[in-house]
């Protein structure tokens, strides 16, 4: 199943169709081996993934709370020294696109995205509670009941990732990003001037960010079933472990977009 999240589109670790996947694991040299050795051998207890070196979910999961525990940490700084999060927003996005391009996962450079882009994070978190007092937890709460969800629908096999869902949401994405940036560039040149641009307006009472920020959530929703599908695609097919970063990233970028969106439709809501 291919996936819109660039985290894992670029790695051939979560890929299906890859003709690198029997190249993870070459098979033991056995031919020149004495019987002794053949019995030895055969009577050692099978290999598990860590002595292996391949991907694992309790890996992946440690990987991944790391990450947020860094992100996290940003976040705390950002909160308390709000300026940072515009410098901290173009740092995150160049650590984005290094992460997004890099053939093989650099932990270092991962955990250097977490913590910038969780100053931009806390420090975008700041300024909206400044403006409504509770937003931000309120957001968070939101976040993680529909990362909570997502994660329990798809273990429990209810919600799986299809082909024909896969096309939907990378057309409606397409959509979503070119209204993104046509009401970025209305805001930016002066030709709105409503604190949300094109959101803050109303079709039959209700504002467009509101109705836009339920699709978006359920797209953000539906990119987590891609991310959970993908690192069951890397553990099946038995990465190795260091793509447990790449999947790390790949859930944070999901989570952070999820977030940023749920905040901004509960600031739309509440300004109304």
């Amino acid at each position: 199943m291919a996936s819109s999240n660039p985290a894992f589109t670029n790695s051939p670790a979560f890929s299906e169709k890859s003709g690198k996947a029997a190249e993870l694991f070459q098979p033991a040299q056995t031919a020149n081996l004495s019987a002794t050795q053949l019995n030895e051998l055969y009577g050692r207890p099978a290999a598990t993934p860590s002595d292996t070196d391949r991907m694992t979910y309790e890996d992946t999961i440690v990987k991944t709370v790391v990450s947020f525990g860094i992100l996290l940490v940003g976040a705390a700084v950002g909160w308390f020294i709000p300026v940072l999060a515009l410098p901290a927003a173009l740092v995150g996005f160049v650590l984005a696109l290094v992460n997004i391009f890099k053939k093989k996962p650099s932990p270092p450079l991962i955990l250097s995205y977490a913590a910038v882009q969780g100053v931009f994070v806390g420090g975008i978190s700041g300024i909206f509670e400044s403006m409504y007092p509770g937003i931000a937890v309120q957001a968070v709460l939101a976040t993680l009941t529909v990362v909570g969800v997502t994660l329990a629908l798809f273990a429990s096999g209810k919600v799986r990732a299809s082909k024909r869902a896969t096309k939907i949401f990378l057309i409606a994405m397409v959509g979503y990003a070119a209204f993104s940036l046509i009401n970025f560039g209305l805001m930016i040149f002066g030709a709105n001037t409503e604190p949300f641009g094109l959101r803050s307006q109303e079709i039959f009472g209700i504002p467009l960010g509101l109705i836009i920020g339920v699709f978006v959530v359920l797209l953000a929703a539906y990119s987590l079933v891609l991310d959970f599908d993908n690192v069951q695609t890397g553990v099946r097919r038995g990465a190795p472990r260091i793509y447990g970063w790449s999947a790390a990233f790949g859930i944070m970028l999901t989570v952070i977009w999820l977030y940023l969106e749920i905040i901004r439709m509960i600031a739309i809501l509440r300004s109304n």
